[in-house]
């Protein structure tokens, strides 16, 4: 991992700002806590994408949130009046783990399933790549646990993988279910995670992530840790670059609020820029007070995403 030794340079003028804009062609965007904090947009995020869009940068978006597909994100940006984002900007961590399961797995597609233990996010993204899931949405699930009439004993067979990522509705249920998966023993199940963020910002809050329900279930079952295909995970970089063949690293900029993800993720993919803004996990303090915590500096923070736009204007 390549860790950066200088002091981050704080974005707090128009001068700093102009020049940060003008080394990179292309930006990496977070989502949750960089463009906005559960259903609240952030200041001046609207007017920052519209500038860059104007400045002729490429926009690419890569989130952990495993909860929503691509086209589901489409209809967030357009929520928020940010226009004209297409699915093929859009790399989640659903979208990021059905592409290694499709690539790189021995899964085939229309003859094995997989177990969902996560929301429709991921179902939709296996659903494309042509898997049939089972779990995830079901409402089935959400009846009190009941080894004698739950509908999902006995195991399906045809069951070779689970994919766990968030799950906002989780019960005991549904993890009774995934740990009978992850436990037997013939056909041992693949294991796979979208992502492993403890935490994740909303409305000034900080909530329990994707990777502490992942904790559970591999404490639980005694597996190793699975895979992940989230960031700080090269495996999402590596599909951002097959579908944008022309980027150049030097010239790419990741914007995130997490050093152990999304500066990390920056870092390790060695991208010319990362930039930390102090709106979802971060604080200013952890990051000047903190600097050998091992974790990676950024090359630049600010306060906000909407600073590029505010100090431009």
């Amino acid at each position: 991992m390549t860790v950066s030794n200088n002091t981050p340079i704080k974005i707090s003028d128009k001068q700093i700002a102009t020049e940060f804009l003008n080394k990179y062609d292309t930006f990496l965007f977070d989502c949750d806590g960089v463009l906005w904090s559960g259903t609240h947009l952030l200041p001046s995020v609207v007017e920052t994408i519209e500038m860059l869009k104007s400045l002729k940068k490429t926009l690419i978006f890569v989130t952990n949130n495993s909860t929503k597909s691509r086209k589901q994100y489409t209809k967030k940006f357009e929520s928020f009046g940010i226009k004209d984002i297409t699915e093929k900007q859009i790399f989640g961590s659903s979208y990021a783990t059905a592409v290694y399961i499709k690539n790189y797995t021995d899964l085939k597609p229309g003859e094995d399933k997989i177990w969902v233990f996560g929301e429709q996010g991921i179902e939709d993204e296996l659903h494309d790549m042509g898997f049939e899931t089972l779990g995830g949405s079901d409402e089935r699930l959400m009846a009190e646990w009941n080894s004698d009439t739950t509908p999902f004993l006995p195991l399906d067979p045809k069951v070779k993988c689970v994919v766990a990522g968030l799950d906002t509705k989780i019960n005991y249920h549904k993890l009774c279910i995934s740990f009978q998966y992850l436990t037997q023993k013939e056909p041992k199940t693949q294991y796979i995670a979208t992502n492993i963020d403890t935490t994740f910002p909303s409305k000034g809050m900080l909530l329990p992530g994707c990777g502490s329900m992942i904790d559970l279930l591999t404490v639980s079952s005694g597996r190793e840790e699975p895979p992940n295909c989230g960031k700080p995970s090269q495996k999402m970089l590596d599909t951002v670059f097959k579908a944008y063949p022309e980027l150049q690293r030097s010239k790419c900029c990741m914007v995130g609020d997490r050093l152990n993800t999304d500066i990390r993720f920056g870092l390790e993919g060695n991208l010319g820029g990362t930039l930390l803004v102090l709106t979802g996990v971060e604080t200013e303090d952890r990051l000047l007070q903190n600097s050998d915590h091992g974790l990676g500096l950024p090359k630049y923070y600010a306060n906000k995403l909407g600073d590029l736009y505010e100090f431009t204007h």
